[in-house]
């Protein structure tokens, strides 16, 4: 027998379990990666209600418009070694760091 859970079903499930142990950080990888855009979009909500309540995410996602939605510090690693550092509005504005690092 199958799966009984869509890939965002699960994907919520394994940070409602997470959330249970009562962490300190939530480390999330690629939370939204394959997922339907509805899915996506009402996981990246769930983080921001985590968020609101005051508890550490650190999250590496490609999905940058959502990632810098709620991210506070934004690091680019290339090759294992930070690159640049900076806040959300920071990284909006630097062009050549968008450009050379993310080729938006």
């Amino acid at each position: 027998m199958g799966n009984l859970l869509s890939g965002g079903e699960q994907q919520m499930l394994a940070i409602g379990r997470a959330l249970m142990t009562n962490p300190k950080l939530l480390i999330l990888d690629e939370a939204t990666e394959g997922l339907a855009p509805l899915v996506r979009q009402n996981i990246w909500a769930a983080l921001n209600r985590i968020k609101s309540e005051n508890m550490s995410i650190l999250v590496v996602d490609k999905n940058l418009k959502d990632l810098l939605k709620i991210a506070d510090i934004n690091f680019i690693i290339e090759r294992g070694k930070i690159v640049w550092s900076g806040t959300s509005d920071e990284l909006r504005s630097d062009r050549d760091a968008l450009h050379r690092y993310l080729g938006v």
